[in-house]
């Protein structure tokens, strides 16, 4: 109840009574046990009123296990692979320091159980670099400008207030406001070229909040589309990284029938033609048709 008090602010009491699923008098108990421990619980009055704890108190160290002190070191150091900002490896320094020496003889690899390196493969000091003035420009409220290639390759140039950096399955996303369609975007970094930061600040916008970041249907044009594919057994590693376990299913002779719902746009049929000939569209017809007229066009272009 302390936790969630320091990181919200000011709750009422049905709140505190609905998130602990007990009566608002046990809730008024519990404040005044809380008081009694020298937690400086603040009561407010009226229809806007609750409880919060004052502006400067903080919990001790005492308040995390060993476990989670783990889990907060292996994540600022997972931030510090995506990022050449000397910030992550100070912060990484004092987190360190939240551990007692006997933790550390305990366990000389603390931290070190679970890794997040967030640095995709093979990417390289042009992907770091983009991300690096990107944060810049939006820790000193710059615009920035850069060349976009949308998924159907045409070119446009934009002019953008950044806001928020996103890592999303190992591709990082810019989260501005476009000036050119003046409204909120997000920009997938490896289509950003020419990008520069302007000497042009710009005054904070309220910003559409990335939490729970999901894919957005009105994203595409293309509606979802009921597909089955059937995969060679050699193919089965790559169904594994590309498909949910409950859209495939094991044939008798090894091999893979996919089916669901996709959006089946140029993404699509580029994956589909990645996968050479350990896949065959089974449905929809229209599917197959314009996998093979694709193919054909491939070996036009090397007929002479």
């Amino acid at each position: 109840m302390t936790v969630l008090l320091l990181n919200r602010g000011r709750i009422s009491a049905k709140e505190l009574a609905d998130r602990f699923e007990v009566s608002t008098k046990t809730i008024y108990r519990d404040m005044d046990t809380l008081s009694q421990a020298g937690v400086p619980i603040l009561a407010h009055q009226g229809t806007t009123g609750g409880f919060e704890i004052m502006e400067q108190y903080t919990i001790s160290r005492q308040y995390l296990s060993l476990g989670e002190i783990s889990s907060i070191i292996a994540a600022v150091k997972g931030i510090g692979t995506a990022m050449d900002d000397a910030t992550y490896a100070s912060l990484h320094e004092k987190v360190k320091t939240l551990l007692h020496q006997s933790d550390k003889h305990q366990d000389g690899n603390v931290g070190e159980r679970l890794i997040f390196d967030l640095n995709p493969w093979e990417q390289g000091p042009e992907a770091r670099q983009k991300v690096n003035l990107l944060k810049r420009a939006i820790d000193e409220t710059q615009k920035v400008q850069f060349s976009y290639v949308n998924m159907n390759g045409s070119e446009s140039e934009r002019m953008v207030e950044p806001y928020a950096l996103l890592l999303k399955a190992n591709v990082w996303y810019l989260q501005a406001y476009c000036l050119l369609r003046e409204q909120f975007r997000v920009f997938r970094l490896s289509r950003v070229q020419q990008l520069q930061m302007l000497s042009d600040p710009f005054e904070r916008r309220e910003v559409p909040s990335l939490e729970g970041y999901t894919w957005g249907t009105e994203w595409t044009k293309n509606a979802d589309t009921e597909v089955t594919l059937i995969f060679h057994p050699k193919a089965r590693y790559r169904v594994g990284d590309s498909f949910h376990s409950d859209q495939v299913t094991v044939l008798e002779d090894g091999s893979l029938r996919v089916e669901g719902k996709f959006t089946v746009d140029e993404w699509f049929y580029g994956m589909i033609l990645s996968h050479g000939d350990s896949v065959k569209v089974e449905h929809p017809a229209y599917m197959a048709e314009q996998v093979m007229q694709r193919a054909k066009n491939i070996i036009s272009r090397y007929e002479n």
